[in-house]
């Protein structure tokens, strides 16, 4: 199942802003699927480190490194899709287009990595 199709329903209960306080209200499937997500890439560091204690060969560390880096870039592209297409779209909704500029300046920040 792709990234898209595995994650689509989990999206649309992404997070929203509450007047002054702005907050993600994730349903409770969004959250176990982040935190798995999570949870896998812990497990992945600390693999890492026992690369690292049992002298492995640098290159296959620096793939393991590069696999983890990519699985926190999915748990980064799930949380920013979602955010576009509730938070965002809620606040333009709203009236405030202040929220743009503020997701122009996410995305410049997840790009920089």
């Amino acid at each position: 199942m792709s990234f898209e199709l595995e994650n689509e329903d989990l999206l649309s209960e992404s997070c929203c802003s509450i007047e002054s306080e702005r907050k993600s209200h994730h349903s409770e499937k969004v959250k176990k699927n982040l935190t798995t997500r999570l949870n896998r890439i812990e497990g992945q560091i600390r693999g890492i480190k026992g690369l690292i204690d049992r002298d492995v060969y640098c290159d296959d560390i620096i793939t393991q490194i590069s696999a983890t880096q990519s699985a926190l870039n999915s748990v980064a592209k799930l949380l920013l899709e979602g955010h576009l297409k509730s938070c965002v779209v809620e606040r333009i909704h709203e009236g405030d287009e202040e929220v743009l500029d503020e997701f122009l300046v996410t995305i410049q920040k997840l790009m920089k990595k």
